[in-house]
């Protein structure tokens, strides 16, 4: 068991530096880990959009339809909690890079 979450969180740790250097496939992936709950991470569709927008902003087709199938089990309030979440990790990433 200590092996498999160790794997876990280092897959999870080298798709979030990828998606820190704008890698479109580690922001979908992340999206999938959420969306599914592998990975180590519990099931959270809010962080699941946030990666599929972000994904679909740098241009992945898959994550516009997966963003599209996380936002039917969302409501207008969680929608707009993940769009600000992804507008933060965006300026988080700019402030990182001045």
């Amino acid at each position: 068991m200590g092996n498999s979450f160790k794997n876990a969180q280092f897959l999870m740790d080298s798709r979030f530096a990828d998606a820190a250097r704008g890698d479109g496939d580690a922001l979908y992936d992340l999206g999938i880990c959420y969306q599914t709950g592998t990975a180590g991470v519990g099931v959270d569709l809010i962080e699941a959009h946030k990666w599929f927008n972000l994904a679909a902003g740098a241009g992945l087709e898959a994550a516009q339809d997966a963003r599209a199938e996380v936002a039917e089990e969302l409501t207008a309030r969680e929608i707009s909690r993940a769009q600000a979440a992804a507008r933060a990790w965006l300026g988080s990433m700019q402030q990182r890079a001045a």
